[in-house]
C-alpha cells in the first residue's frame, strides 16, 4: 500500500508541475521518474527502458517522415488547390478544415497545423473570409484527423504498444478507423455549422494587413552636415536609447541598404529608416540632433531588398524563446535578425519591445536575411506564417515521398511488417533517397516528446506494478457500478479527455492505458474497447490553448484568449463522447 501512496505523489506532483508548466514536460517527466527510480518504485534495471520502447522508436520515424512530406512540396501542392475557394468563406472553412483533417491522419498534427496556417492567412487577406473563425475549427480538425490512423497522433501508437504487451497483437494501421470516421463525421459537420456563433470573429487577420502596421512606427531621420554622430556606428546610435529602437534601413547616396550590419558607420546625408514609438523617437532626437522627416509614405518596401525578408513566425509550446527576450538572445548582435513587432492575442506589444518575453501562441515579425531567419524558425522552434518565395522542394520529388511512406503502411496494414519497423525504414529510405538530408534526420524529431514517452512509460509500469492502477481501476468502476459497462467506458474516456487538456496528450495515454487495462480485467470483458476510449479521449483536448500544440499554434494568428476554445471546444468535447462510445461498443464488442 505504501508504494501505491508513493507513486500517486510522484505522478501527482508531477500533474501539478505539467500544469504550472514553469518547466518543460520532458524535464518534468525525467525528474518524476528518476524520483520513482530512488523510492525503488522503478526496478533499477528498468529506468531507462522506456527509451528503448517500440512505441517512442515509431513516433520519431513518424515525425521524420511528416517532415519529408513537407520537405518535398506534397503538403504545398495539394494547398495550393485552396485558392480555388478563396472567394467563398463557407468554403474556405470546409476545405481547410477538411485538408487538415485528412492531413493530420497521416502525418504529425502540429506539422499539419503549421504548413496550413499560412494558406488560412494567404486565403483570408485574398478573399472576403475572416481567418480568425477558419482557424481554431482547423485545430480542432487537426486532432479529430489523429484519430483516424495509428500513425496519427501518438497515444494511439502508444496503446497498440500496450496491446501487443498485454495480448500479443498490436492495433493495426487501421483499426482506429471505423471510430475516427465517425468522430470526424460528426465534428466537422459540427464545426461548419456552429464556428459561425462559437468562434470570435476577430478582425486582426481578415485584411491585409498584419495585427501590427509596421509602417506606422517607421520614421525618416536625416544626418546633417556637422552632426556630431558622423562617423560613429549605427550600434552606438541606437545605444543612445534603452526602449526599442530599431534601425531597418540605410539610404544612402541613392541606394538603400537594408538591415544595414551594426558596424557600418554613419556619414553626412544619410537617412535612416527607423522603428520606434513616439515617446522614444523624441528621446533620441533630444539626444542626437538628428532631423526628423515625416513627410513620406512609408511601405514594406524599406524593410526588404533581394537578401533581405520580413517574416511572421509563431511561438511554439516548446519553442527556446519562451521566457526569454530579444536583448537576452542578442537576435540582432548574434545573427542581423531585427524583431520588428511582437502581437499577443491579436494585440500588438508595443513598449520596450526588445525587452518582451515571449509566451507560446506569440506572433512575432522578425526582419533578416531569408536563409538566416529560415534557422532562427529551426532554431527556436519557431513555425513561420508567410509564405517562402521559393519554393522548397520540386515536383520531380513529390511522388518519391509517398510511394516510400504507402509502402509503409501498405506493410503495416498487410501485417507483413510491425508499424515500428516499416516506418523505420521508411524514414531510412527518405534519407537514403535524398528526400531529406541526413543532418535534417534529427533535427526534425521532436526530442521533449521522445523523452517524455522514454520517462513515463516506466511511470506507467510501477502505477500498474505498485497495484495503484487496479486501485484507480476499481475506484473508476465503483463510480459506475451497477450501470452497464458502457458508463464506465465513457468515464474513462471523459477523464482522459480532461487530463490531456492539461497535460501532454501522450503522458495521459501512458497514465490511464493501466487503469483502462485493470478496468477490464475487474470486468473480465476485452481490453480493447477500454484502450480505445482512452486512445480518443487523450487525442482530442478541445477546452484549452494549452492542451495541445494545435491549439496553441493558432491562438497568435487567430487572435483568441484563453477563454475562447471552451465556447467551441466544450460542445464538441461533448458530441465527440455521445459519438465515439456507441462506436466504440459497436467496432470492439465487450466480449471480444
Amino acid at each position: 500500500m505504501l508504494d501505491q501512496i508513493l507513486i500517486g505523489a510522484v505522478l501527482i506532483g508531477a500533474l501539478v508541475l505539467f500544469v504550472w508548466d514553469k518547466w518543460r514536460y520532458d524535464l518534468v517527466a525525467m525528474m518524476a521518474l528518476l524520483l520513482a527510480a530512488v523510492l525503488g518504485l522503478v526496478p533499477s534495471d528498468q529506468v531507462f527502458t522506456g527509451f528503448g520502447n517500440a512505441a517512442v522508436i515509431t513516433v520519431a520515424a513518424v515525425l521524420v517522415i511528416s517532415h519529408a512530406l513537407w520537405r518535398s512540396g506534397v503538403v504545398d501542392a495539394l494547398a495550393g488547390m485552396m485558392k480555388r475557394v478563396e472567394k467563398r468563406p463557407f468554403l474556405q472553412l470546409v476545405a481547410l478544415t477538411l485538408l487538415t483533417t485528412l492531413l493530420s491522419a497521416f502525418m504529425n498534427n502540429t506539422g499539419a497545423m503549421a504548413i496550413m496556417i499560412p494558406v488560412a492567412l494567404q486565403l483570408a487577406r485574398s478573399g472576403n473570409g475572416n481567418a480568425s473563425q477558419v482557424l481554431m475549427p482547423m485545430a480542432f480538425g487537426s486532432l479529430i484527423g489523429g484519430t483516424l490512423t495509428l500513425i496519427g497522433t501518438p497515444p494511439n501508437i502508444i496503446l497498440a504498444d500496450v496491446r501487443e504487451q498485454v495480448t500479443g497483437t498490436a492495433f493495426g494501421m487501421f483499426d482506429f478507423t471505423p471510430v475516427g470516421l465517425a468522430l470526424a463525421a460528426a465534428g466537422l459537420i459540427f464545426m461548419w455549422i456552429a464556428s459561425r456563433w462559437l468562434v470570435p470573429a476577430n478582425n486582426t487577420r481578415s485584411s491585409a494587413n498584419t495585427p501590427y502596421d509596421v509602417s506606422a512606427y517607421l520614421t525618416e531621420l536625416y544626418i546633417p552636415e556637422g552632426n556630431p554622430l558622423v562617423g560613429e556606428t549605427l550600434y552606438e546610435l541606437e545605444s543612445k536609447s534603452k526602449e526599442n529602437f530599431v534601425i531597418v534601413a540605410l539610404k544612402r547616396n541613392g541606394k538603400q541598404i537594408t538591415a544595414p550590419p551594426r558596424h557600418q558607420r554613419l556619414r553626412v546625408e544619410d537617412v535612416l529608416i527607423v522603428e520606434a514609438d513616439a515617446d522614444t523617437l523624441q528621446q533620441v532626437l533630444d539626444a542626437t540632433n538628428l532631423e526628423l522627416n515625416a513627410e513620406e509614405e512609408f511601405e514594406e518596401r524599406f524593410l526588404t531588398s533581394d537578401e533581405i525578408k520580413v517574416i511572421e513566425g509563431i511561438v511554439g509550446h516548446d519553442s527556446r524563446l519562451i521566457g526569454r527576450s530579444a536583448a537576452d538572445l542578442r537576435l540582432r548582435h548574434r545573427f542581423g535578425v531585427n524583431v520588428l513587432a511582437v502581437a499577443r492575442e491579436g494585440q500588438t506589444l508595443t513598449p520596450n519591445l526588445s525587452n518582451v518575453r515571449f509566451k507560446p501562441g506569440d506572433v512575432l515579425l522578425l526582419q533578416g536575411n531569408a536563409d538566416v531567419l529560415d534557422d532562427i524558425f529551426r532554431r527556436f522552434g519557431c513555425f513561420p506564417l508567410a509564405q517562402r518565395s521559393i519554393r522548397i522542394g520540386t515536383p520531380k520529388n513529390i511522388w518519391r515521398p509517398l510511394l516510400i511512406f504507402a509502402g509503409a503502411i501498405t506493410l503495416t496494414a498487410m501485417n507483413i511488417l510491425s508499424a515500428p519497423v516499416a516506418f523505420t525504414i521508411a524514414a531510412g529510405m527518405m534519407v537514403l533517397t535524398n528526400v531529406i538530408a541526413l543532418r535534417e534526420l534529427y533535427e526534425n524529431i521532436d526530442w521533449p516528446i521522445v523523452v517524455l514517452l522514454g520517462a513515463t512509460i516506466p511511470l506507467g509500469g510501477a502505477l500498474e506494478s505498485t497495484g495503484a492502477a487496479d486501485t484507480l481501476a476499481g475506484l473508476a468502476l465503483a463510480v459506475s457500478e451497477d450501470a452497464p459497462i458502457a458508463v464506465a467506458i465513457t468515464v474513462l474516456m471523459v477523464v482522459t479527455m480532461l487530463l490531456s487538456n492539461v497535460i501532454n496528450n501522450a503522458a495521459a495515454a501512458v497514465l490511464m492505458a493501466p487503469i483502462a487495462v485493470s478496468m477490464a480485467a475487474s470486468l473480465a470483458v476485452s481490453i480493447d474497447p477500454f484502450l480505445m476510449a482512452v486512445g480518443m479521449g487523450a487525442a482530442l483536448p478541445f477546452l484549452t490553448p494549452i492542451g495541445h500544440q494545435s491549439n496553441i499554434l493558432v491562438m497568435g494568428p487567430g487572435g483568441y484568449g484563453f477563454g475562447d476554445y471552451w465556447k467551441l471546444g466544450l460542445p464538441l468535447s461533448i458530441l465527440m463522447v455521445a459519438v465515439a462510445i456507441p462506436i466504440i461498443l459497436w467496432a470492439f464488442p465487450i466480449a471480444g
